[in-house]
């Protein structure tokens, strides 16, 4: 369960989100590209190349989207740089998960650990969270440095757990859940709450918009897990299988366990010893059903996330929008 990174820019949902945030989230979402282009310059010619390559790499910038879109119509100057913070922390994570699990691709593109080894990998992602700290200090608000703070220790927290659980057998749903809510929700909480505190504190609450995120942000994780199953290199950008290797347990895993006795009694170990193990093993796992059940979850997950939204007053128009964001996390696997 790498933390998950996208491996285009988007589709028909997230396309229909740009359309309806019109000129004022476009304009935001271009500022925030501008700074994070800005921020690993004037630290070192290597370790900014590597940084700039990294964020170049894009993504469909999902949390800075839901930066703005929780900040309703307000557009404060320090809006720009919180959102850019939130991507900084999410592409270190990605730069760190990638040494942690020898990862050689990342969105169809050579690892900064492939390229660089693992000090420099290593150093690019404590760049990338150095930066996006300075940026949050720089909007003088202790209340958005501590949103990140604590998600950034969630995600630690996370990867902790990852780790110890790596090869088990008795990895159970419960534990699997909380570790896709330290290591990729935090952050789309994190992002939702920057976004209501920076905004207009007095139209949205950030605890409940925290919670929506929350929700799409474990939704996210287990559809990620899913795609790493089902789903062709070419489409993903890492290769099929990529968890399976590093002995990282998810969901799928979990349930193909649960349904067929054969698998529960496996050495996970051996059997994925290899790229074309792995897809042996992603293909048995596939045979179960689990990828169904798996998506049936997250599905549940994003209609909660939507149901949570009749507990706030928002507008139509950002009601919409955050429903689309929603829906956009489904569309990956449609």
């Amino acid at each position: 369960m790498r933390t998950a990174g996208p491996a285009s820019s988007g589709g028909p949902q997230l396309a229909a989100v740009l359309e309806l945030g019109g000129e004022r989230l476009r304009a935001l979402l271009d500022a925030a590209e501008r700074r994070l282009a800005e921020a690993p310059l004037g630290h070192g010619d290597a370790l900014a190349a590597h940084a700039s390559a990294t964020l170049a790499a894009g993504g469909k910038r999902l949390r800075p989207m839901l930066v703005f879109i929780a900040a309703g119509d307000a557009s404060p100057d320090d809006l720009v740089d919180a959102a850019a913070a939130v991507e900084l922390v999410h592409m270190a994570t990605l730069v760190h998960d990638d040494v942690l699990d020898g990862a050689r691709l990342r969105r169809g593109r050579p690892t900064v650990y492939a390229e660089g080894g693992r000090r420099a990998a290593t150093a690019t992602g404590d760049l990338l969270f150095s930066r996006a700290f300075a940026l949050l200090a720089a909007t003088g608000r202790a209340d958005a440095v501590r949103v990140v703070s604590e998600a950034a220790s969630a995600l630690a927290r996370g990867e902790l757990m990852q780790r110890e659980d790596a090869w088990s057998a008795g990895v159970t749903r419960e534990r699997y859940l909380e570790r896709c809510r330290l290591k990729t929700a935090r952050l789309f909480e994190a992002a939702c709450q920057l976004g209501a505190l920076l905004g207009d504190p007095a139209a949205a609450a950030a605890a409940e918009l925290g919670s929506f995120g929350e929700r799409i942000g474990v939704a996210f994780q287990i559809f990620d897990d899913v795609l790493d199953v089902s789903g062709p290199t070419e489409r993903t950008g890492k290769q099929r299988g990529a968890d399976l290797l590093d002995g990282t347990v998810t969901l799928p895993l979990i349930v193909a366990r649960e349904r067929d006795r054969d698998l529960d009694r496996l050495d996970l170990r051996a059997a994925a010893r290899d790229a074309g193990s792995a897809a042996e093993l992603c293909d048995r796992i596939a045979a179960t059903g689990a990828l169904d059940e798996a998506r049936d979850r997250a599905l549940a997950y994003v209609a909660a996330a939507k149901s949570a939204l009749d507990e706030l007053e928002l507008p139509p128009a950002q009601r919409e929008l955050l429903e689309l964001v929603a829906d956009g996390v489904v569309e990956r696997y449609a």
